[in-house]
């Protein structure tokens, strides 16, 4: 990057930054349910629109905000027995199936129109979207395809959260202990990011920036016999960052670009958000939980806007556990479609045969 480009991008976060803290405190104050988030959003998406560029976000700032949103999440997790966690299997599993299952078709669908079976699915599996691109490429699919569907999703689904979340009714747990912050959980939280990130990649982790930090508090939580309670400065950068994140890529020139293949996707992340709105009412039902959380534990992706939102609303354990259920049943399933394809290939060509 230019030194120009550089002191522009500077030029516009002198703006943005102390815009978003001025319409989150607002927001705040007004009681709009997560206020940080959409202060950023607003805020940095109006920047990104208005310059006509993306507002990147520097790395190490989102690496950080990810783990902290990461250490948030686990804290809801903490306390709850593990034989209560494992009461979220059968719908988490259920949750898995329908979003492979609208993947797979509407990837048969795309592959009729000019890509590839592989590249179809993987551009529509909601979950893990960072690791689809290279497993499209080690399974011969186009990773370019697959990286727009995969990001048009994200931003889909990351700007419309917190816009749907603020018209449901939060449970108002404990999302953030009532309880001060003792002067050690300044220096723990940092730890459990700075641990967390890279045993999450050294253990192959989906999505290790989140879970690694999110395992390890899990762990160490349970053996702290005090509470662990993040200070708010620290949670509201974290929301900040994932705003800032949502609302920057919010691109007219990058959009244009995906102009053409932009209809069939963007009728499809609809659908998928419809169903899996739909999925997330049955499974409040089913487990007698709000439809907030619902909503939030069967949303298409976004993991780090869907944790935030969690944390922010008080939502219990089910978000968390359904989207971990989820999200690896998305990527088993990934790692074994070229096999599957070709069992679906050869149980066809049978049929053909037999007609």
């Amino acid at each position: 990057m230019s030194i120009i480009a550089r002191v522009h991008t500077w030029l516009r976060w002198l703006i943005v930054a102390p815009a978003s803290v001025a319409l989150g405190f607002v927001l705040s104050r007004l009681g709009v349910p997560v206020a940080w988030i959409l202060g950023a959003i607003l805020a940095s998406g109006a920047m990104a629109l208005a310059s006509g560029r993306d507002l990147p976000v520097d790395p190490r700032i989102l690496s950080a905000a990810r783990g902290i949103i990461g250490v948030i999440a686990a804290l809801s997790l903490a306390n709850v027995p593990p034989r209560e966690l494992l009461g979220y299997l059968a719908p988490g599993v259920m949750v898995a199936v329908v979003t492979v299952g609208l993947a797979f078709a509407g990837g048969l669908f795309l592959a009729k129109h000019g890509v590839s079976r592989e590249t179809g699915i993987l551009s529509l599996l909601a979950g893990g979207a960072s690791m689809m691109p290279a497993i499209a490429e080690d399974v011969g699919g186009d990773p370019r395809y697959v990286a727009l569907s995969q990001y048009l999703r994200l931003l889909a689904v990351s700007v419309t959260l917190p816009l749907v979340a603020a018209f449901l009714t939060a449970p108002g747990g404990t999302g953030h202990a009532p309880e001060a912050s003792a002067w050690w959980v300044w220096l723990l939280i940092p730890a459990l990011v700075a641990v967390g990130q890279p045993l999450g990649t050294l253990l192959h982790m989906p999505n290790s920036k989140v879970f690694g930090p999110l395992t390890l508090t899990a762990v160490v939580a349970s053996l702290i016999d005090a509470p662990l309670t993040p200070p708010p400065a620290i949670t509201i950068v974290a929301f900040l960052a994932i705003g800032w994140l949502c609302g920057g890529g919010l691109n007219v020139a990058a959009l244009r670009l995906f102009a053409r293949l932009l209809p069939v996707t963007v009728t499809y992340i609809v659908a998928l958000m419809g169903a899996c709105a739909a999925v997330g009412w049955v499974v409040s039902a089913w487990l007698d939980i709000t439809y907030y959380e619902g909503y939030l534990a069967t949303s298409p992706g976004a993991i780090e806007t869907v944790l935030a939102l969690s944390a922010e609303g008080g939502a219990g354990p089910a978000v968390i556990a359904i989207q971990l259920i989820r999200l690896c049943g998305v990527l088993l399933f990934a790692a074994y479609l070229p096999k599957l394809l070709k069992r679906l290939q050869d149980f066809l060509g049978q049929e053909v045969h037999r007609h």
